[in-house]
């Protein structure tokens, strides 16, 4: 019977309490900020707003806890990706499926709370002749919509943690190369620390843009 590894569930544990306890610590102040803690997470805070009032409106503003949630979670996860052989969270694809499969529902259910039956309007297009096809078309893309959101997430995450799971194992078994050449390993770190914020930042864009689209008054 071939054995099952839950440790990235584990670690999903531990980067969520890592998230919750940071918003613990550095909860956002009534008044002036006190600690930089507090200034990165209400800069954080204030960078989800203008996002959500960017994209949605003052109405986007209610969105701010999912957003924030989703990329505190995110971020911390994929940064245990740095760690060789350690199962980050956001490099299984069962975790970056499940995110995104939150991301799917509530972005529906939105919609529907919001327009009702007339929800189904935003899957007709803009020809009521080509409705049937649009509607096949929309109803395929709003599908294949948490399949790319957690592929793109799992893939970004779990290949960056190969190569550099590689990379570090060629160093340390070769003495020799890893005293001549740590420069290519930060070179890596730097390079996977930047994907860390890009693969963090892509899937709140594109879970905004998605609750965007989903209570917009116009249909698409």
């Amino acid at each position: 019977m071939e054995h099952v590894s839950y440790t990235h569930v584990a670690f999903g544990l531990l980067a969520m309490a890592i998230a919750l306890g940071v918003l613990y610590v550095f909860k956002e102040p009534k008044t002036i900020p006190k600690s930089a803690g507090q200034v990165i997470l209400e800069g954080y805070l204030n960078f989800i707003r203008q996002l959500l009032l960017e994209n949605i409106g003052k109405e986007g503003l209610k969105y701010t806890t999912l957003i924030a949630a989703l990329g505190l979670f995110i971020f911390f996860g994929n940064l245990f990706t740095l760690i060789p052989g350690f199962d980050a969270p956001t490099a299984n694809l069962n975790t970056t499926l499940a995110l995104a499969l939150i991301v799917f529902i509530y972005y529906n259910w939105e919609g529907i709370r919001k327009h009702g039956v007339n929800y189904i309007k935003h899957f007709l297009g803009p020809i009521k002749w080509m409705a049937p096809f649009f509607f096949i078309i929309e109803v395929m893309s709003h599908l294949a919509r948490p399949i790319t959101l957690a592929l793109r997430l799992f893939a970004n995450m779990r290949g960056g943690s190969l190569i550099l799971l590689v990379v570090t194992g060629l160093l340390i078994s070769h003495w020799l190369t890893f005293i001549i050449s740590p420069p290519v390993l930060w070179f890596l770190i730097l390079i996977k620390i930047l994907a860390i914020f890009i693969q963090t930042f892509v899937f709140m864009i594109l879970s905004i843009i998605y609750l965007a689209g989903a209570v917009a008054e116009e249909a698409h």
